[in-house]
Protein backbone atom coordinates (compact mmCIF):
# COMPACT_ATOMS: atom_id res chain seq x y z
CA UNK A 1 0.00 0.00 0.00
CA UNK A 2 1.13 3.37 -1.12
CA UNK A 3 2.12 5.95 1.91
CA UNK A 4 -0.77 8.49 1.69
CA UNK A 5 1.79 11.43 2.63
CA UNK A 6 3.98 10.56 -0.47
CA UNK A 7 2.50 12.93 -3.47
CA UNK A 8 1.36 10.55 -6.87
CA UNK A 9 3.98 9.87 -9.24
CA UNK A 10 3.07 13.14 -11.98
CA UNK A 11 3.54 15.37 -8.32
CA UNK A 12 7.56 13.51 -7.87
CA UNK A 13 9.28 14.97 -11.05
CA UNK A 14 13.12 15.66 -11.57
CA UNK A 15 12.98 19.40 -12.18
CA UNK A 16 9.93 21.94 -11.47
CA UNK A 17 10.00 24.87 -12.56
CA UNK A 18 8.28 27.92 -10.53
CA UNK A 19 6.60 30.81 -13.08
CA UNK A 20 5.65 30.80 -16.39
CA UNK A 21 6.51 34.24 -17.74
CA UNK A 22 9.82 34.42 -20.12
CA UNK A 23 11.81 32.62 -17.87
CA UNK A 24 9.78 29.58 -17.14
CA UNK A 25 8.54 29.13 -20.29
CA UNK A 26 12.37 29.57 -21.75
CA UNK A 27 13.42 27.43 -18.86
CA UNK A 28 10.99 24.46 -19.50
CA UNK A 29 11.78 24.70 -23.85
CA UNK A 30 15.66 24.35 -22.90
CA UNK A 31 15.19 21.66 -20.43
CA UNK A 32 13.13 19.77 -22.66
CA UNK A 33 15.47 19.98 -25.80
CA UNK A 34 17.97 18.71 -23.17
CA UNK A 35 16.08 15.50 -22.66
CA UNK A 36 14.43 16.22 -19.58
CA UNK A 37 10.84 15.31 -20.18
CA UNK A 38 10.34 14.09 -16.45
CA UNK A 39 9.46 18.72 -15.34
CA UNK A 40 6.66 20.53 -14.71
CA UNK A 41 6.21 23.98 -14.70
CA UNK A 42 4.14 25.21 -12.19
CA UNK A 43 2.11 29.28 -12.26
CA UNK A 44 0.09 30.95 -10.01
CA UNK A 45 -2.46 32.43 -12.40
CA UNK A 46 -4.71 31.01 -14.80
CA UNK A 47 -2.46 31.43 -17.48
CA UNK A 48 0.91 31.69 -18.62
CA UNK A 49 2.53 34.90 -19.46
CA UNK A 50 4.35 36.62 -15.78
CA UNK A 51 4.44 40.58 -16.01
CA UNK A 52 3.11 40.40 -19.46
CA UNK A 53 0.09 39.34 -18.39
CA UNK A 54 0.02 40.97 -15.50
CA UNK A 55 0.97 44.29 -16.65
CA UNK A 56 -2.26 45.98 -18.69
CA UNK A 57 -2.33 49.36 -18.44
CA UNK A 58 -2.88 51.92 -21.00
CA UNK A 59 0.72 52.14 -23.11
CA UNK A 60 2.43 49.16 -21.37
CA UNK A 61 5.08 48.47 -24.16
CA UNK A 62 8.90 46.93 -24.24
CA UNK A 63 11.76 49.15 -23.59
CA UNK A 64 13.76 46.75 -25.67
CA UNK A 65 13.91 46.77 -29.36
CA UNK A 66 11.24 44.02 -30.24
CA UNK A 67 13.77 41.78 -32.22
CA UNK A 68 15.93 41.47 -29.05
CA UNK A 69 13.07 40.96 -26.79
CA UNK A 70 12.22 37.67 -27.61
CA UNK A 71 14.06 34.22 -27.84
CA UNK A 72 16.78 33.84 -30.39
CA UNK A 73 15.49 30.20 -31.12
CA UNK A 74 12.04 31.68 -31.39
CA UNK A 75 12.63 34.73 -33.90
CA UNK A 76 9.63 36.80 -34.58
CA UNK A 77 9.47 38.07 -38.10
CA UNK A 78 5.91 39.65 -37.50
CA UNK A 79 6.79 42.25 -35.24
CA UNK A 80 4.24 45.13 -35.34
CA UNK A 81 6.30 47.86 -34.08
CA UNK A 82 9.89 48.20 -33.23
CA UNK A 83 8.96 48.35 -29.80
CA UNK A 84 6.41 45.83 -29.17
CA UNK A 85 3.20 46.49 -26.38
CA UNK A 86 1.98 44.29 -24.23
CA UNK A 87 -0.50 42.54 -25.70
CA UNK A 88 1.83 41.71 -29.04
CA UNK A 89 4.54 40.66 -26.65
CA UNK A 90 1.99 38.16 -24.54
CA UNK A 91 0.66 36.63 -27.54
CA UNK A 92 4.21 35.96 -28.51
CA UNK A 93 4.76 34.45 -25.58
CA UNK A 94 1.63 32.25 -25.89
CA UNK A 95 2.36 31.08 -29.81
CA UNK A 96 6.04 30.14 -28.23
CA UNK A 97 4.84 27.84 -25.62
CA UNK A 98 2.34 26.37 -27.83
CA UNK A 99 4.83 25.99 -30.24
CA UNK A 100 7.04 23.92 -28.49
CA UNK A 101 4.83 21.72 -26.40
CA UNK A 102 5.20 23.66 -23.19
CA UNK A 103 1.23 23.45 -21.94
CA UNK A 104 1.86 19.71 -21.82
CA UNK A 105 4.24 20.35 -18.50
CA UNK A 106 2.36 23.37 -17.26
CA UNK A 107 0.14 23.66 -14.05
CA UNK A 108 -1.77 27.05 -14.03
CA UNK A 109 -3.28 28.36 -10.57
CA UNK A 110 -0.69 26.64 -8.58
CA UNK A 111 1.00 29.18 -6.02
CA UNK A 112 3.97 27.23 -4.19
CA UNK A 113 3.96 28.44 -0.79
CA UNK A 114 7.07 26.87 0.91
CA UNK A 115 9.80 24.95 -0.30
CA UNK A 116 12.18 22.62 1.93
CA UNK A 117 15.09 20.72 1.14
CA UNK A 118 15.09 16.99 2.48
CA UNK A 119 19.10 16.04 2.07
CA UNK A 120 18.52 12.32 3.11
CA UNK A 121 16.17 11.86 -0.02
CA UNK A 122 17.76 14.39 -2.01
CA UNK A 123 14.39 16.13 -3.10
CA UNK A 124 12.80 19.58 -3.03
CA UNK A 125 9.45 18.77 -0.93
CA UNK A 126 6.65 21.52 -2.50
CA UNK A 127 3.68 23.35 -0.38
CA UNK A 128 1.39 24.86 -3.30
CA UNK A 129 -2.02 25.77 -2.78
CA UNK A 130 -2.52 22.30 -4.78
CA UNK A 131 -1.26 20.32 -2.63
CA UNK A 132 2.92 18.55 -2.01
CA UNK A 133 4.64 18.09 -4.82
CA UNK A 134 8.47 16.66 -5.19
CA UNK A 135 11.77 17.31 -7.76
CA UNK A 136 15.00 16.67 -7.21
CA UNK A 137 16.05 20.40 -8.75
CA UNK A 138 14.05 23.41 -8.27
CA UNK A 139 14.24 26.75 -10.63
CA UNK A 140 12.68 29.56 -9.64
CA UNK A 141 11.78 31.55 -12.25
CA UNK A 142 9.26 34.01 -11.06
CA UNK A 143 11.45 37.02 -12.03
CA UNK A 144 12.53 40.76 -10.44
CA UNK A 145 9.33 42.22 -11.78
CA UNK A 146 6.51 40.93 -10.27
CA UNK A 147 5.94 42.04 -6.70
CA UNK A 148 4.67 45.14 -6.78
CA UNK A 149 5.50 48.10 -4.56
CA UNK A 150 2.87 49.78 -3.26
CA UNK A 151 2.43 53.25 -2.45
CA UNK A 152 2.29 53.78 1.51
CA UNK A 153 1.04 56.74 3.29
CA UNK A 154 -0.97 57.85 5.60
CA UNK A 155 -5.28 58.44 4.59
CA UNK A 156 -4.89 56.39 0.98
CA UNK A 157 -7.08 53.68 2.31
CA UNK A 158 -9.99 56.55 2.88
CA UNK A 159 -9.24 58.26 -0.54
CA UNK A 160 -12.67 58.02 -1.88
CA UNK A 161 -12.49 56.85 -5.57
CA UNK A 162 -10.12 54.18 -7.11
CA UNK A 163 -6.93 53.47 -6.41
CA UNK A 164 -4.68 50.98 -8.02
CA UNK A 165 -1.45 50.08 -9.30
CA UNK A 166 -0.01 49.73 -12.63
CA UNK A 167 0.62 45.98 -12.41
CA UNK A 168 -3.12 45.50 -11.28
CA UNK A 169 -5.19 47.71 -13.61
CA UNK A 170 -8.75 48.16 -13.04
CA UNK A 171 -10.27 48.37 -16.79
CA UNK A 172 -13.75 49.08 -15.47
CA UNK A 173 -12.90 52.73 -14.43
CA UNK A 174 -13.58 55.13 -16.76
CA UNK A 175 -10.93 57.75 -17.37
CA UNK A 176 -13.24 60.05 -19.13
CA UNK A 177 -13.33 63.44 -17.81
CA UNK A 178 -11.73 62.73 -14.08
CA UNK A 179 -8.74 64.44 -12.70
CA UNK A 180 -6.21 61.37 -12.46
CA UNK A 181 -3.01 61.80 -10.14
CA UNK A 182 -0.64 59.31 -11.33
CA UNK A 183 2.43 58.25 -8.82
CA UNK A 184 6.02 57.99 -9.68
CA UNK A 185 8.26 58.88 -12.39
CA UNK A 186 9.57 55.36 -13.76
CA UNK A 187 9.09 53.31 -16.89
CA UNK A 188 5.70 53.01 -15.63
CA UNK A 189 4.29 56.23 -15.30
CA UNK A 190 6.02 57.32 -18.76
CA UNK A 191 4.10 55.12 -20.67
CA UNK A 192 0.71 55.74 -19.02
CA UNK A 193 0.50 59.54 -18.54
CA UNK A 194 0.82 59.94 -22.64
CA UNK A 195 -1.52 57.06 -23.07
CA UNK A 196 -4.21 58.45 -20.35
CA UNK A 197 -4.04 62.32 -20.98
CA UNK A 198 -6.08 62.40 -23.70
CA UNK A 199 -9.35 60.87 -21.69
CA UNK A 200 -8.46 62.44 -18.28
CA UNK A 201 -9.90 66.15 -17.18
CA UNK A 202 -6.93 66.81 -15.90
CA UNK A 203 -3.51 64.31 -15.22
CA UNK A 204 -1.29 65.50 -12.09
CA UNK A 205 1.95 63.72 -12.42
CA UNK A 206 4.03 63.30 -8.75
CA UNK A 207 7.63 62.73 -9.40
CA UNK A 208 9.85 62.42 -6.55
CA UNK A 209 13.05 62.10 -8.63
CA UNK A 210 13.93 62.97 -12.20
CA UNK A 211 14.92 60.27 -14.97
CA UNK A 212 16.95 60.78 -17.92
CA UNK A 213 14.84 60.26 -21.10
CA UNK A 214 16.11 59.80 -24.24
CA UNK A 215 13.44 59.79 -27.32
CA UNK A 216 12.59 56.08 -28.76
CA UNK A 217 12.58 55.67 -32.39
CA UNK A 218 9.42 53.64 -32.19
CA UNK A 219 7.79 53.19 -35.36
CA UNK A 220 5.86 50.99 -37.38
CA UNK A 221 7.76 48.08 -39.13
CA UNK A 222 7.38 48.50 -42.60
CA UNK A 223 6.00 45.63 -44.87
CA UNK A 224 8.92 45.20 -46.94
CA UNK A 225 11.04 45.03 -43.98
CA UNK A 226 8.79 42.60 -42.14
CA UNK A 227 9.35 40.51 -45.37
CA UNK A 228 12.83 40.65 -45.88
CA UNK A 229 13.01 39.36 -42.29
CA UNK A 230 10.31 36.46 -42.76
CA UNK A 231 12.40 35.37 -45.54
CA UNK A 232 15.71 36.25 -46.42
CA UNK A 233 17.93 34.35 -44.28
CA UNK A 234 19.89 35.68 -41.65
CA UNK A 235 17.86 38.82 -42.00
CA UNK A 236 16.67 38.11 -38.47
CA UNK A 237 20.19 37.54 -37.26
CA UNK A 238 21.73 40.52 -38.72
CA UNK A 239 19.09 43.09 -37.06
CA UNK A 240 19.28 41.34 -33.90
CA UNK A 241 23.46 41.83 -33.76
CA UNK A 242 23.02 45.43 -34.65
CA UNK A 243 20.34 46.08 -32.05
CA UNK A 244 22.54 43.94 -29.64
CA UNK A 245 25.21 46.44 -30.47
CA UNK A 246 23.46 49.51 -30.03
CA UNK A 247 22.36 48.25 -26.54
CA UNK A 248 25.63 47.04 -25.69
CA UNK A 249 27.43 50.45 -26.00
CA UNK A 250 25.49 51.79 -23.46
CA UNK A 251 26.94 49.43 -21.43
CA UNK A 252 30.59 50.02 -22.21
CA UNK A 253 29.59 53.63 -21.82
CA UNK A 254 27.83 53.00 -18.52
CA UNK A 255 31.17 50.51 -17.25
CA UNK A 256 33.02 53.40 -17.76
CA UNK A 257 31.32 56.50 -16.66
CA UNK A 258 33.93 59.15 -18.09
CA UNK A 259 32.09 58.31 -21.77
CA UNK A 260 28.44 59.14 -20.39
CA UNK A 261 28.43 62.47 -21.33
CA UNK A 262 27.61 62.06 -25.32
CA UNK A 263 24.31 60.07 -24.18
CA UNK A 264 23.56 62.34 -21.78
CA UNK A 265 23.94 65.58 -23.83
CA UNK A 266 21.04 63.88 -25.80
CA UNK A 267 19.10 63.36 -23.46
CA UNK A 268 19.47 66.65 -22.41
CA UNK A 269 18.78 68.04 -26.12
CA UNK A 270 15.93 65.82 -26.38
CA UNK A 271 14.06 67.63 -23.11
CA UNK A 272 15.19 71.22 -24.33
CA UNK A 273 13.25 70.71 -27.82
CA UNK A 274 10.67 68.82 -25.93
CA UNK A 275 9.65 71.06 -23.32
CA UNK A 276 9.50 74.92 -23.57
CA UNK A 277 8.74 76.06 -20.19
CA UNK A 278 12.17 76.51 -18.36
CA UNK A 279 11.03 75.98 -15.30
CA UNK A 280 9.24 72.67 -15.98
CA UNK A 281 12.57 71.32 -18.08
CA UNK A 282 14.48 72.37 -14.54
CA UNK A 283 12.08 69.98 -12.74
CA UNK A 284 13.08 67.04 -14.98
CA UNK A 285 16.15 67.37 -15.12
CA UNK A 286 18.13 64.69 -13.33
CA UNK A 287 20.67 65.83 -10.72
CA UNK A 288 22.28 62.88 -11.00
CA UNK A 289 24.51 60.67 -14.15
CA UNK A 290 23.01 59.14 -16.68
CA UNK A 291 22.72 55.26 -16.21
CA UNK A 292 23.20 55.86 -12.37
CA UNK A 293 18.95 54.49 -12.65
CA UNK A 294 17.48 52.52 -15.46
CA UNK A 295 17.30 54.69 -18.53
CA UNK A 296 13.81 55.25 -19.88
CA UNK A 297 12.93 55.88 -23.45
CA UNK A 298 10.11 57.74 -24.44
CA UNK A 299 9.09 60.50 -27.85
CA UNK A 300 5.63 61.09 -26.14
CA UNK A 301 6.28 61.75 -22.59
CA UNK A 302 7.83 64.94 -22.75
CA UNK A 303 4.93 66.54 -25.37
CA UNK A 304 2.21 65.14 -23.15
CA UNK A 305 3.64 67.25 -19.91
CA UNK A 306 3.50 69.85 -22.64
CA UNK A 307 -0.18 70.15 -22.40
CA UNK A 308 -2.68 72.59 -20.10
CA UNK A 309 -4.43 70.04 -18.41
CA UNK A 310 -0.95 67.74 -17.12
CA UNK A 311 0.59 68.78 -14.17
CA UNK A 312 4.07 67.93 -13.04
CA UNK A 313 4.53 67.96 -9.09
CA UNK A 314 8.10 67.24 -8.51
CA UNK A 315 7.77 66.20 -5.04
CA UNK A 316 6.89 62.60 -3.24
CA UNK A 317 3.31 62.36 -1.74
CA UNK A 318 3.13 62.58 1.75
CA UNK A 319 0.26 61.86 2.86
CA UNK A 320 -3.63 61.82 1.41
CA UNK A 321 -6.52 63.18 2.96
CA UNK A 322 -10.06 63.18 1.81
CA UNK A 323 -9.62 63.90 -1.82
CA UNK A 324 -6.42 65.57 -1.54
CA UNK A 325 -2.93 64.76 -2.43
CA UNK A 326 -0.58 65.98 -0.26
CA UNK A 327 3.38 66.72 -1.49
CA UNK A 328 6.17 66.31 0.63
CA UNK A 329 6.51 69.63 -0.06
CA UNK A 330 3.23 70.81 1.23
CA UNK A 331 0.95 71.62 -1.70
CA UNK A 332 -2.12 69.74 -2.05
CA UNK A 333 -3.97 68.89 -4.86
CA UNK A 334 -7.69 67.27 -5.68
CA UNK A 335 -8.01 64.27 -7.48
CA UNK A 336 -10.66 62.08 -8.14
CA UNK A 337 -8.35 58.38 -8.83
CA UNK A 338 -5.25 57.75 -8.13
CA UNK A 339 -2.69 55.63 -10.71
CA UNK A 340 -0.11 53.90 -7.82
CA UNK A 341 3.07 53.88 -10.79
CA UNK A 342 5.65 53.00 -8.08
CA UNK A 343 7.27 49.97 -9.48
CA UNK A 344 7.95 46.55 -8.33
CA UNK A 345 10.33 45.15 -5.30
CA UNK A 346 12.47 44.00 -7.87
CA UNK A 347 15.84 43.22 -5.30
CA UNK A 348 12.94 41.19 -3.11
CA UNK A 349 13.00 37.40 -4.99
CA UNK A 350 9.17 35.95 -4.43
CA UNK A 351 9.31 32.90 -1.76
CA UNK A 352 12.45 33.98 -0.31
CA UNK A 353 10.94 33.67 2.79
CA UNK A 354 9.71 30.14 2.13
CA UNK A 355 12.50 28.55 0.20
CA UNK A 356 14.41 26.80 3.03
CA UNK A 357 17.97 24.83 2.49
CA UNK A 358 20.55 22.83 4.14
CA UNK A 359 20.21 24.02 7.50
CA UNK A 360 16.26 24.74 7.98
CA UNK A 361 17.25 28.41 7.09
CA UNK A 362 15.07 30.63 4.45
CA UNK A 363 16.68 31.98 1.77
CA UNK A 364 15.99 35.52 3.17
CA UNK A 365 17.03 34.96 6.49
CA UNK A 366 20.19 33.44 4.61
CA UNK A 367 20.86 37.42 2.79
CA UNK A 368 19.99 38.95 5.74
CA UNK A 369 20.01 42.92 4.87
CA UNK A 370 22.62 42.98 2.41
CA UNK A 371 20.32 41.56 -0.01
CA UNK A 372 20.43 38.40 -2.28
CA UNK A 373 23.72 37.42 -3.24
CA UNK A 374 23.99 34.38 -5.49
CA UNK A 375 26.97 32.08 -7.30
CA UNK A 376 27.01 33.91 -11.02
CA UNK A 377 23.30 34.92 -10.02
CA UNK A 378 22.11 31.43 -10.56
CA UNK A 379 23.18 29.31 -7.02
CA UNK A 380 23.07 29.51 -3.36
CA UNK A 381 25.31 27.83 -1.33
CA UNK A 382 23.02 25.96 1.09
CA UNK A 383 20.65 25.72 -1.58
CA UNK A 384 21.08 22.40 -3.40
CA UNK A 385 19.51 22.23 -6.67
CA UNK A 386 18.18 25.12 -6.42
CA UNK A 387 18.55 27.56 -9.74
CA UNK A 388 17.44 31.38 -9.63
CA UNK A 389 17.02 32.58 -12.97
CA UNK A 390 17.37 36.31 -13.64
CA UNK A 391 18.91 36.14 -10.51
CA UNK A 392 21.08 38.51 -8.40
CA UNK A 393 23.81 40.71 -10.07
CA UNK A 394 22.79 39.18 -13.59
CA UNK A 395 20.97 42.01 -15.44
CA UNK A 396 21.78 45.97 -16.32
CA UNK A 397 20.53 48.89 -17.43
CA UNK A 398 21.08 48.19 -20.89
CA UNK A 399 21.41 44.58 -21.69
CA UNK A 400 18.28 42.35 -22.76
CA UNK A 401 17.07 40.08 -20.27
CA UNK A 402 16.33 37.59 -22.74
CA UNK A 403 20.10 37.51 -23.94
CA UNK A 404 21.10 37.29 -20.19
CA UNK A 405 18.50 34.29 -19.19
CA UNK A 406 19.30 31.90 -22.13
CA UNK A 407 22.54 31.91 -21.06
CA UNK A 408 21.55 30.85 -17.84
CA UNK A 409 19.85 28.62 -19.24
CA UNK A 410 22.59 26.94 -20.20
CA UNK A 411 24.33 26.54 -17.44
CA UNK A 412 21.40 25.42 -15.75
CA UNK A 413 20.33 22.52 -18.48
CA UNK A 414 24.43 21.40 -17.48
CA UNK A 415 24.32 21.45 -13.61
CA UNK A 416 21.15 19.10 -14.55
CA UNK A 417 22.93 17.02 -17.37
CA UNK A 418 26.12 16.20 -13.97
CA UNK A 419 23.32 15.62 -11.39
CA UNK A 420 21.99 13.22 -14.23
CA UNK A 421 24.71 11.72 -15.88
CA UNK A 422 27.01 11.42 -12.50
CA UNK A 423 24.71 9.56 -10.23
CA UNK A 424 25.05 12.58 -8.14
CA UNK A 425 22.05 13.45 -5.24
CA UNK A 426 23.05 17.41 -4.99
CA UNK A 427 25.00 20.01 -6.41
CA UNK A 428 25.95 22.71 -3.75
CA UNK A 429 27.85 25.45 -4.58
CA UNK A 430 31.19 26.00 -2.01
CA UNK A 431 30.75 28.98 0.61
CA UNK A 432 33.98 29.89 -0.28
CA UNK A 433 33.84 29.79 -4.65
CA UNK A 434 30.27 32.47 -3.78
CA UNK A 435 32.43 34.71 -1.71
CA UNK A 436 35.22 35.02 -3.98
CA UNK A 437 32.95 35.43 -6.89
CA UNK A 438 30.60 38.33 -5.15
CA UNK A 439 33.94 40.10 -3.61
CA UNK A 440 34.51 40.08 -7.45
CA UNK A 441 31.60 41.38 -8.52
CA UNK A 442 31.36 44.32 -5.82
CA UNK A 443 35.11 45.14 -6.72
CA UNK A 444 34.24 45.55 -10.35
CA UNK A 445 31.15 47.66 -9.58
CA UNK A 446 32.69 50.01 -7.50
CA UNK A 447 33.78 52.30 -10.85
CA UNK A 448 30.56 51.82 -12.61
CA UNK A 449 28.02 54.73 -13.26
CA UNK A 450 25.50 52.29 -10.90
CA UNK A 451 27.19 52.86 -7.85
CA UNK A 452 29.39 56.42 -8.53
CA UNK A 453 26.14 58.61 -10.76
CA UNK A 454 24.94 59.93 -7.47
CA UNK A 455 21.84 58.78 -7.15
CA UNK A 456 19.56 56.01 -4.99
CA UNK A 457 17.85 53.14 -6.96
CA UNK A 458 16.24 49.59 -6.95
CA UNK A 459 19.84 48.18 -7.83
CA UNK A 460 20.66 48.68 -4.23
CA UNK A 461 19.70 46.98 -1.02
CA UNK A 462 18.82 48.31 2.25
CA UNK A 463 22.01 48.23 3.40
CA UNK A 464 23.62 49.75 0.35
CA UNK A 465 24.88 46.99 -1.60
CA UNK A 466 24.37 46.53 -5.65
CA UNK A 467 22.65 43.32 -6.14
CA UNK A 468 21.08 43.98 -9.77
CA UNK A 469 23.80 45.26 -11.93
CA UNK A 470 26.60 42.73 -13.78
CA UNK A 471 29.50 45.01 -13.91
CA UNK A 472 31.44 43.59 -17.01
CA UNK A 473 30.31 43.14 -20.45
CA UNK A 474 26.95 40.86 -21.88
CA UNK A 475 30.09 38.91 -23.90
CA UNK A 476 31.50 37.91 -20.86
CA UNK A 477 28.55 36.75 -18.82
CA UNK A 478 27.47 34.50 -22.21
CA UNK A 479 31.19 33.12 -21.75
CA UNK A 480 31.17 32.34 -18.08
CA UNK A 481 27.83 31.05 -18.33
CA UNK A 482 28.11 29.21 -21.68
CA UNK A 483 29.31 25.41 -19.60
CA UNK A 484 28.63 24.78 -15.78
CA UNK A 485 31.22 25.19 -13.83
CA UNK A 486 31.47 21.71 -11.55
CA UNK A 487 34.85 22.72 -9.65
CA UNK A 488 32.86 25.44 -7.96
CA UNK A 489 30.69 23.22 -6.38
CA UNK A 490 30.21 20.29 -3.74
CA UNK A 491 28.88 17.05 -5.26
CA UNK A 492 26.96 14.15 -3.13
CA UNK A 493 26.09 11.35 -4.10
CA UNK A 494 23.16 8.93 -2.63
CA UNK A 495 25.65 6.04 -2.79
CA UNK A 496 28.93 5.31 -3.97
CA UNK A 497 30.29 8.39 -6.57
CA UNK A 498 30.07 7.52 -10.21
CA UNK A 499 32.60 9.13 -12.51
CA UNK A 500 30.79 12.34 -14.74
CA UNK A 501 31.05 11.69 -18.11
CA UNK A 502 32.56 14.47 -19.55
CA UNK A 503 31.38 15.69 -23.27
CA UNK A 504 32.92 17.73 -25.47
CA UNK A 505 30.45 20.68 -24.64
CA UNK A 506 29.65 19.34 -21.07
CA UNK A 507 33.15 20.16 -19.22
CA UNK A 508 33.45 21.62 -16.21
CA UNK A 509 36.09 24.82 -16.33
CA UNK A 510 38.85 25.37 -13.82
CA UNK A 511 38.31 28.06 -11.17
CA UNK A 512 40.62 31.42 -11.08
CA UNK A 513 41.75 32.46 -8.06
CA UNK A 514 38.54 34.96 -7.84
CA UNK A 515 36.16 32.33 -7.88
CA UNK A 516 35.52 32.97 -11.45
CA UNK A 517 35.49 30.72 -14.31
CA UNK A 518 38.24 31.10 -16.88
Amino acid sequence: MSNPTEPRADRDVRVVVVGAGFSGIGAAIRLRQEGFEDLLVLEKGTRLGGTWRDNTYPGCACDVPSSLYSYSFAPNPGWSRTFAGQREIHDYLRATADRYGVNGVLRCGVGVLRARWDGAAGRWHLETTDGEYRAAALVLATGPWHVPRRLDVPGLDEFPGPVFHTAEWDHSVDLSGRRVAVVGGGASAVQVVPAVQDRAAAVHLFQRTAHWVLPRPDLPVPRALGWCLARVPGAQRAMRAAQYGVQESFGYAFRHPHLVGPAQAAARAHLRLAVHDPALRRALTPGYRLGCKRLLTSSTFYPALNRPHVHLHPTAVSAVRGRHIVGADGSRTEADMVIDATGFHVGELPLARGIHGTDGRSLHDTWGKDGPTAYLGTSVSGFPNLFLLLGPNLLSGSTSAITVLEAQLAYVSGALAHLRHGGYASLDVRPAAQARYNAAVRKALETTVYNTGGCSSYYFSASGRNTFCWPWSTGKLVRRLSRFDLAAYACRAPSAPVPVPRAAGDRARPTSEEGLPR
